[in-house]
């Protein structure tokens, strides 16, 4: 029989989440709990959570470490540098970096201050990332000597801190002038004692005010920058917390996706550091590097997108030969569906690890759905039931009237981790959110008797590649998980190339 429960002077189905008088699905995750002090940052939100995690990251590549206590210590540092430099609330600081132990820091520094991190894909182009240096004007970069010349599309007059060097080796650069370095930030407070230094001049930061500004193509276009909110960030970490149920600060990740991404971001440089887990950082994904991690740092939780998953499907015998994989407790993949054989298939050859997904979007931080353990991921296909505090409506494109159970319309999503707007792009904007703040996703959908999501199709026409969107696999071709070519606009793609490759 099913149940009901009563919102406000609404009923609830309980199976399903949906209510008739407002033609809307609840989410039946717990809600979640957001602190009601209007006066907080997410990186002073993170640093104040209680846990009994003592290492934050560890490179996979070279092994140090950063323990919690050497983060926020490096963080105050950086921050207190940034705001003897003159970065004040509201300025904007680019970040374009491969994942790094380091990257985290950049962030939080930057936001504990109330200006605005903007990341951007190392693998863009220079006339790329001159397009979002002139859309987002920030007033500072952080770079790698490596990826310096990629600043050369962009005015010169921006400054430029570098995060692989500890001294400054040469004053000035072609590209932009070099102020100082990473390491120099990181030890200021060392050099000159325990003083806050410029922190003395910190602004008031609202929950609402601006964190991140993530450039996305949204729903359908052209990129754009989305503006998210300190808010937005702080329910993203709450719904982490929430669905990974992670208290004992003993888990440990592996960061195999961009940290420049949504993904990435929501995840490993903020999200999981209020539950004191260690990440394994990997600056580029092989996949030895990731079999070879995990063996070595005994990884628990893997987070990964379908073909990778497919790879340890195809190659599990050879694998389980070569590699101990014996800590791995979750797999957490994202990105696209995953099917029956793929989950039978995985679950057959590593039977000791649960597979996990999840759903999400820029604009919606990354939150959207999820399936939380193994017996929802056995609802094929989908993508999950609702994130906890998020509601949905399936609406039909043509008449714009919201549709009940397993019906098929496009997703409108609204919580508290939906973005403001679309940076300076009003028009977009207003294509993107209805005047009540509903997230317009462009994915069609239905969401079945029992509040799980499928994912049908795209509202606008993509591109498809043996059922892969290409937008989902130029994201994976972004963190070079595989290789593509180009012919104008048409991508010569091939999954099972990579699929290949990844096995021998």
């Amino acid at each position: 029989m099913t149940t009901t429960a009563v919102m406000g002077s609404a009923k609830v189905d309980g199976r399903s989440g949906f209510c008739n008088s407002s033609s809307t699905f609840y989410s039946k995750r717990k809600p979640i709990p957001l602190p009601h002090n209007d006066f907080l940052d997410i990186t002073t939100f993170i640093s104040s959570q209680a846990h009994r995690g003592t290492v934050a990251f560890i490179d996979g590549s070279t092994g140090r470490q950063l323990t919690y206590a050497q983060l926020w210590r490096a963080v105050r540092s950086v921050a207190s540098s940034l705001s003897d430099m003159g970065i004040r609330k509201g300025h904007v600081v680019l970040l374009l970096s491969p994942n790094s132990i380091f990257f985290p820091v950049v962030c939080l520094a930057v936001m504990s201050l109330g200006a605005i991190i903007t990341t951007t894909n190392p693998l863009n182009t220079t006339g790329e990332i001159a397009k979002q240096i002139a859309d987002s004007k920030p007033v500072l970069a952080f770079t790698t000597r490596q990826l310096i010349s990629k600043l050369g599309g962009s005015t010169t007059d921006l400054s430029i801190v570098l995060i692989d060097d500890d001294e400054i080796k040469a004053p000035n650069h072609g590209n932009g002038k070099i102020v100082s370095t990473l390491g120099e930030m990181m030890v200021k407070k060392e050099r000159h004692g325990s003083s806050n230094g410029g922190l003395n001049l910190k602004e008031e930061i609202n929950q609402d005010d601006t964190a991140t500004l993530l450039y996305s193509s949204g729903t359908t276009g052209a990129s754009k920058g989305v503006v998210s909110s300190h808010k937005n960030l702080i329910a993203m970490v709450r719904v982490v917390l929430s669905r990974f149920n992670l208290d004992d600060g003993e888990e440990r990740f592996l960061c195999t996706v961009p940290m420049f991404h949504i993904y990435g971001l929501a995840a490993f440089a903020t999200g999981l550091l209020a539950s004191g887990s260690t990440i394994v950082v990997l600056s580029k994904f092989e996949m030895h590097d990731m079999l070879w991690a995990i063996q070595k740092h005994r990884v628990s939780y893997l987070p990964l997108v379908p073909p990778i998953l497919v790879a340890l499907i195809n190659a599990a015998d050879q694998i389980k030969a070569k590699y101990d994989l014996s800590s791995l407790r979750r797999v957490l993949s994202g990105g696209a569906p995953l099917s029956r054989e793929v989950i039978e298939g995985f679950v057959e050859k590593y039977p000791t690890v649960t597979i996990l997904q999840g759903y999400g979007l820029t604009e919606s931080t990354g939150v959207g759905a999820s399936t939380d353990n193994l017996e929802e991921s056995r609802r094929y296909g989908t993508a999950g039931l609702l994130s906890a505090s998020m509601e949905a409506k399936i609406v039909d494109p043509d008449s714009g009237k919201a549709l009940a159970v397993n019906q098929t319309g496009e997703l409108w999503l609204t919580g508290p981790t939906i973005m403001k707007e679309y940076f300076s792009n009003a028009e977009a904007t207003a294509a993107t959110l209805d005047a009540q703040g509903w997230l317009r996703t462009g994915d069609l959908c239905y969401i079945d008797e029992d509040g799980f999501i499928f994912v049908v199709d795209r509202l606008k026409e993509l591109i498809k590649y043996k059922g892969y969107q290409v937008v989902f696999i130029l994201y994976m071709h972004a963190y070079g998980i595989m290789g593509w070519k180009c012919a104008t606009h048409m991508a010569q793609l091939s999954i099972c190339v990579c699929i290949d490759s990844f096995s021998k």
